[in-house]
Order: structure tokens, then C-alpha cells, then sequence
């Protein structure tokens, strides 16, 4: 009897084991670090995380950069004299109209982020994404781990050639000469709001132009259905607001061969609930916080 019981605790932890979604760092770990900055990436490596969620835009000069928004954030930017950069000067610090040269000169890290209070206040620069991926394949060939990347082509219909490209075509091709060049495409993940960024790429893996790697439809509140039927395809990834999420939509998106991926989920309560549902992985900006639960 005793033996039997202990087989079926065996069991009964594999299978808890089997429903543990991995992490991913959102913006490497935003609640710890400032955002999308190379000491981020290098926490979360250290905390354990092997996949680093970003966000990509594109400088005048035609350099991919690791930024959520395609300016200077008056939350956290400082300018090269030390001043803070104001709300009314955002949009003139437009990143895709200056130089990589001079986007580096702000420092992103030292004032912190009042919305982030545990975020450490480090000096820290918008690095090009291909400081990412040397940073974190360092990593990896000194621990042996595997590392993937969840980018996101931060793209707005209203910004084409505003913030960003005029097209879709020329951003994710920039974007895709750097990945090709350091990652092996079986690390990477393509993500987007923008469904025209998503297709082209689609489009482009199925003529082989680009290399297989995973997509992800990132939406709102627009569920799995409508999400397939907008593409014209069914994505790898359907990636929500974990607030839209339920158990029925899991089962659709499993039922159609999708994973599930939420962001931005940063509560305990909020990350079991995720886990009950049984997604595939959980974006968080505290993995620490995450790691502990699991």
C-alpha cells in the first residue's frame, strides 16, 4: 500500500511539474532593472530566466535598437547634459530621426521608474539588439543553458515612416538581418500588435526568404477566432492581456495547435491562476517573483 501511495504522489508532482509555464523576462526584468537594457538581460540570466522578452525600433542611421517606444521616455530618460527628459520633449526625442550615436548618449536607468519602486537605479544606454544577443550567447556558451528571445517589432500603422519604417517589408528585414546573423532560429520568437508585420513574416518563412522561427499574435482583448481569421493563418504563439484570459480560450488556442502566452502578469494570485489555466509560459517584469512560485 505504501508503494502505491508513493507512486501516486510521483505522479500526482509530475504532473504539477508538467503544468509549470516557463518565464519569460518581460523587457528583461522591468520590475528589478531598467527596462530593455543590458544590465536587465544580464539579471534575469543570473535569476535563471532562459527566455529574454524585448522590444525592437529602428535609429536614422538603420540601426535595430532594444526600446519599447520610439523616443525618449520622460519617465526615466535622462538627457546627455543629465537632465530629465520632460512629457512635452517625448516626441521630439523620436529615435528612428536620431543617430544610434546620439540615442546612446541618454541614460535610460539612473533616475529608476517611479511606476517600478524595487527597480534598481543603474546608469544604463538603449543597447542595439545585437549587444543583446552577445550578452546573452556569452551566457550561454559559459553555462551550457539554452537562451531564447521573445522580440517584439514594435510597429503602429499610424507611425509607418513617422517613428519607425515606412513599411513593414524594410523594418523586419533590418530586423532579421541581425537575428540571422546571431541566433540559430530555433531560439527566436517574432511578436507584434502589428498583424501587417505578422503576415509579411509569415510570407517571408513561407518562401523560405526567412528562416522558420516562431510567431506570436500579440493582442488585447481580440480572441483566438478573430486573431486567426485577421492573419489568414494560425500563429505559433496567441499572446494576451492575462486579463482577457480564461480556460475555455486555452483549450480553443490548444485545440489549434497555439500555445498560450499572457503578459504582463507580476501578481502571485494572478500567476496561479495562469498556472491552473495551463498556459505555456507567462511574461512577468519580476521574475524573481515568479520564481518563487514555482
Amino acid at each position: 500500500m505504501k508503494f502505491i501511495v508513493s507512486i501516486l504522489v510521483l505522479l500526482i508532482q509530475i504532473s504539477l511539474m508538467a503544468q509549470k509555464p516557463i518565464i519569460q523576462g518581460h523587457r528583461g526584468c522591468r520590475g528589478e532593472f531598467p527596462e530593455n537594457t543590458l544590465p536587465a538581460f544580464q539579471h534575469a540570466l543570473e535569476l535563471g530566466i532562459t527566455v529574454l522578452e524585448m522590444d525592437v525600433c529602428i535609429s536614422a542611421d538603420g540601426q535595430v535598437l532594444v526600446s519599447h517606444e520610439p523616443y525618449m521616455n520622460a519617465l526615466y530618460a535622462l538627457k546627455p547634459d543629465g537632465t530629465p527628459v520632460l512629457k512635452s520633449e517625448e516626441k521630439a526625442f523620436n529615435v528612428y530621426k536620431m543617430t544610434y550615436d546620439a540615442v546612446r548618449k541618454f541614460d535610460v536607468g539612473s533616475r529608476g521608474n517611479a511606476l517600478f519602486p524595487e527597480q534598481k537605479k543603474v546608469f544604463a544606454h538603449k543597447p542595439l539588439l545585437q549587444e543583446v544577443f552577445q550578452l546573452a550567447e556569452d551566457f550561454r556558451q559559459k553555462t551550457g543553458k539554452h537562451i531564447y528571445y521573445n522580440i517584439e517589432i514594435k510597429s503602429d500603422p499610424k507611425e509607418y515612416g513617422v517613428s519607425q519604417p515606412a513599411t513593414v517589408e524594410e523594418f523586419s528585414e533590418k530586423v532579421w538581418a541581425v537575428m540571422a546573423k546571431h541566433v540559430a532560429p530555433e531560439y527566436l520568437i517574432l511578436q507584434s500588435f502589428d498583424f501587417n508585420v505578422l503576415k509579411y513574416w509569415h510570407k517571408s518563412i513561407q518562401s523560405g526568404h526567412f528562416s522558420q522561427v516562431r510567431l506570436s499574435a500579440l493582442v488585447t482583448r481580440k480572441g483566438p477566432e478573430n486573431t486567426c481569421a485577421e492573419l489568414g493563418f494560425i500563429p505559433a504563439i496567441y499572446s494576451p492581456n492575462f486579463t482577457s484570459l480564461n480556460k475555455a480560450v486555452v483549450d480553443e488556442c490548444n485545440s489549434k495547435g497555439m500555445k498560450v502566452i499572457p503578459w504582463t502578469v507580476n501578481e502571485r494570485t494572478d500567476f496561479q491562476a495562469m498556472i491552473q489555466m495551463g498556459v505555456d509560459e507567462v511574461i512577468t517584469d519580476y521574475p524573481s517573483r515568479m520564481l518563487k512560485n514555482l
